[in-house]
């Protein structure tokens, strides 16, 4: 297997990590929005990121995020990416990053599901629906929790996404019971009627409203990639492909040749460390979700900066145990600001961010015009054609 400058392609993307409104903003309501610049601004200069810092972090941005400045010579290469894609949810993002952007808008549930959708779950599951409108999942299993432990009702809710999720106690719906729900909320939400980007399992468990907590056993049932990826054209030129985290459930498994599940982001660099010791020739692909989950949509700014800060410690070891012929590439799907109205993902540009130890100069990548320009740089480096979107940025890269 040949390959131009690059033996393994290390991309991470830091789910919802945006930086700053994307320039279509307003036709999604986000105008303002800047996950970074607020996360910044609630840790009151005390935000410690040296390793994105080194990285260049703030020298991508126009106003450097607060405690975090911009260095004189940033490590190798940094940017800012613009999504195509119609949506702003995490399929729409790695999709397009992968070479197939989303053109069509996928359905959203702005009232609630329809009522014949609610009667095919219910007649299908045997279980009553309650919820049925866009929410926070914390918030509303918070609310319904205790009536489902004692009627066994199935908490169905959405968000500003295109996105179908399920709730449910562990000890009351069992993981086994709730994914084949899913899995038949996913066969009829496929179009032409209603066409879904993820049916979401969400378990949970605790004793009472005060104490329920959402699990590692969240399984994503994602719309299968309605045309080749550049995963698909990479490992059909057997190109070796990892994906950690929720990668393998946003591709339907499409592409990936080794997969591992990921129950928090240190779990996902434990995994990461784990790939980056094994001998291939390839490209891992990577989701770190807890920043979106667990703290984007609960707009928790001081969680997700302390998300931040135990990811860049771990980075720092990342970027010890790179050889001179690997290339990190870190990014973002969207933006999910916490220190903006509502608790749903936020149209935002995105950082580009790329360093190998071999690079000899740095400088900037500037901002791409589509996500799709990630993957088009793998397929490149690897010899690979594969989609038409997207231009390579690898001879930038010196």
């Amino acid at each position: 297997m040949s390959y131009k400058k690059y033996n393994r392609i290390f991309g991470i993307v830091l789910d919802s990590v945006g930086t700053g409104n994307a320039p279509d903003a307003d036709k999604y309501g986000d105008v303002g929005s800047d996950t970074l610049g607020h996360v910044g601004k609630a840790y009151e200069g005390k935000l410690s990121l040296p390793n994105l810092a080194k990285l260049g972090i703030s020298n991508l941005r126009e106003e450097a995020i607060d405690g975090v400045p911009a260095v004189e010579k940033p490590l190798g290469y940094h940017g800012k990416m613009q999504e195509v894609s119609a949506g702003k949810d995490s399929m729409d993002g790695h999709w397009e990053m992968m070479g197939l952007p989303v053109m069509k808008p996928l359905s959203t549930f702005p009232n609630g599901f329809p009522a014949d959708l609610i009667k095919q779950l219910e007649d299908f599951s045997g279980r009553k629906v309650i919820g049925n409108r866009p929410e926070s999942g914390t918030k509303i299993i918070a609310e319904l929790g205790e009536q489902q432990m004692k009627t066994g009702d199935l908490i169905v809710y959405t968000s500003g996404d295109s996105v179908l999720q399920i709730a449910a106690h562990e000890e009351i719906i069992p993981l086994e019971e709730l994914y084949k729900i899913c899995e038949f909320a996913r066969s009829i939400v496929n179009g032409p009627k209603y066409l879904v980007g993820r049916v979401i399992a969400r378990p949970y468990v605790g004793p009472d409203k005060d104490h329920f907590v959402r699990t590692a056993n969240r399984h994503d049932f994602t719309l299968e990639p309605t045309g080749k990826t550049d995963l698909d054209y990479l490992l059909e030129n057997d190109v070796h492909t990892v994906g950690i985290g929720k990668i393998n459930d946003i591709f339907s498994g499409k592409g990936i040749a080794e997969g591992y599940h990921n129950e928090s982001n240190m779990d996902g660099m434990d995994h990461l460390d784990h790939v980056m010791a094994e001998d291939f020739t390839g490209f891992c692909f990577m989701n770190l979700v807890d920043f979106d989950a667990m703290y984007g949509h609960r707009r928790n700014p001081i969680g997700f900066g302390q998300a931040l800060m135990d990811f860049d410690q771990r980075l720092g070891q990342v970027l010890a145990n790179l050889k001179d012929d690997d290339l990190i590439i870190l990014t973002a799907d969207h933006g999910n600001d916490p220190g903006f109205k509502g608790s749903d993902h936020t149209r935002e540009l995105v950082p580009l961010i790329a360093y190998s130890p071999s690079m000899n100069e740095n400088g900037s990548l500037g901002i791409r015009q589509t996500f799709a320009d990630f993957g088009q740089t793998v397929l490149d480096n690897f010899n690979v054609i594969g989609s038409e979107a997207g231009t390579s940025f690898l001879n930038d890269l010196k």
